[in-house]
């Protein structure tokens, strides 16, 4: 997901309970959860950050959830 600041405080609000609910996930449950929402601060910089000159973050958090998933198997 992306989230992109704007002129309001829903930014931290959003940000701010995503990254709560994937703590609180992580903690009770055995299934790992990969945290990967874009906090940018405008467009050009989700961008770049999906696909563009900075790679693919979405991609980079999917190999790991593979991987943790495969670690998790594994137990």
């Amino acid at each position: 997901g992306c989230v992109i600041r704007g002129e309001t405080a829903h930014f931290d609000y959003v940000c701010k309970t995503v990254t709560d609910g994937v703590t609180y996930l992580n903690t009770h449950m055995d299934t790992p959860v990969v945290f990967c929402v874009l906090t940018d601060d405008h467009v050009q910089q989700s961008l770049d950050r999906s696909g563009g000159k900075l790679g693919n973050k979405g991609v980079e958090a999917g190999v790991v959830a593979v991987r943790m998933a495969e670690l998790n198997k594994n137990k």
